[in-house]
């Protein structure tokens, strides 16, 4: 069985790792993923794509054709495109309807799997002590602090325990932003600063051969 340190400091990371990306792109990045499996709105979606060409090709079909000097073959074609086109929109509303309530499923799935399951933690082990503080190694209200809310005194509280979880994940996120962004741009003043200085060992090596030429 993992241990509830670790377990509080991946959830951290985790909770960091939504917030970050971002809940609608996981959303429909799952989403995307959920109509690559063969489940009953995979078929919908491949027709409803099979519907958006059809549009498509019908529409520049229409636009290739006049309507004046070839009015049969122009309404012919104007006919079949409002046909597929009310097909595509019926198939884009019941998609749709259908991704909204997905949508929904997944943001409440997401908050237990995260918040909700850290706010349980946070209450069923609440009495629970991290791990222990050597006694007398800080004063007696910071024993009480570290202990909030209900942990034993001397020890570290779920509560407190993930806070410093959460900062840590923190500082180490903006640590690796920082050094990825102070690398980009070393590597981009690099290939930057290479070239003026060719173009200036060319300038001399053009002044030294004018003066040679005016000695």
């Amino acid at each position: 069985m993992p241990s509830l340190l670790l377990v509080v400091f991946v959830l951290q990371v985790v909770i960091h790792l939504v917030n970050t990306v971002g809940a609608g792109a996981i959303t429909n990045l799952l989403w995307v993923l959920y109509n690559k499996l063969p489940t009953s709105t995979s078929a919908d979606v491949e027709a409803q794509t099979v519907l958006r060409r059809e549009v498509v090709r019908l529409k520049r079909e229409m636009n290739a054709t006049s309507s004046q000097d070839e009015f049969a073959k122009w309404a012919k074609i104007r006919r079949q495109h409002d046909k597929v086109l009310a097909e595509y929109d019926q198939k884009t509303q019941s998609m749709q309807s259908f991704k909204t309530s997905f949508d929904s499923t997944v943001n409440v799935l997401r908050w237990l799997g995260t918040n909700g399951l850290r706010m349980f933690m946070q209450f069923w082990f609440s009495k629970q002590p991290m791990f222990w503080l050597p006694r007398g190694w800080v004063p007696g209200y910071v024993e009480w602090i570290l202990a909030f809310p209900r942990a034993p005194t001397g020890s570290i509280s779920i509560q407190v325990w993930g806070i410093a979880c959460a900062s840590v994940v923190q500082i180490a996120s903006m640590a690796v932003t920082a050094a990825w962004k102070l690398g980009t741009q070393q590597k981009v003043t690099g290939k930057g600063s290479g070239e003026p200085m060719k173009m200036g060992a060319m300038g001399r090596s053009g002044n030294e051969r004018g003066e040679k030429k005016e000695l």
